[in-house]
């Protein structure tokens, strides 16, 4: 692990725990995060991230106004 990867943050999803360092296999990790609060607060980072590259989808679609 390199001196970057130890002092980022990561959220994981299957347990819920905040982690230091990418300590769980990665697909069981969000991130990485430059803080343990960012990290936290990943799953509402993903709900908001994917709610606009939704609406930006169906912008493009050409199907909604």
């Amino acid at each position: 692990m390199t001196d970057k990867e130890e002092t980022q943050f990561w959220y994981n999803s299957r347990t819920g725990a905040v982690e230091q360092g990418a300590v769980s296999p990665a697909p069981d990790r969000i991130g990485p995060f430059a803080t343990r609060e960012e990290a936290a607060h990943a799953m509402d980072t993903v709900r908001e991230r994917s709610a606009r590259w939704a609406a930006e989808e169906s912008r493009n679609d050409g199907w909604r106004d």
